[in-house]
């Protein structure tokens, strides 16, 4: 098992840039979106991920899994172009 996210919001920011949240929680945003391909339930994903249990609390840990792994696709429809632009400034 992984090691669960270390502190994170029940929903992520809705921004249409990116956050110092995204920045932080990319690579949760890369196991979610590993996780959905895998065909991974959301119930192991969210207790392996975020270290929630939804046998106690199903309609919180849906939420949490759901809008981050939304944001998560956000990031690679959108989001990833931001860190394009920064790293062609940097060079």
């Amino acid at each position: 098992m992984g090691q669960p996210a270390q502190a994170f919001l029940d929903k992520p920011p809705s921004s249409d840039s990116l956050t110092s949240y995204d920045r932080d929680h990319m690579k949760l945003y890369m196991r979610l979106l590993d996780a959905e391909r895998d065909g991974a339930d959301w119930r192991e994903a969210v207790h392996v991920l975020f270290g929630l249990d939804p046998e106690y609390d199903p309609d919180r840990c849906r939420s949490v899994h759901d809008t981050h792994l939304a944001r998560a696709h956000w990031m690679t429809e959108h989001g990833y172009r931001e860190l394009v632009r920064e790293s062609q400034r940097k060079t």
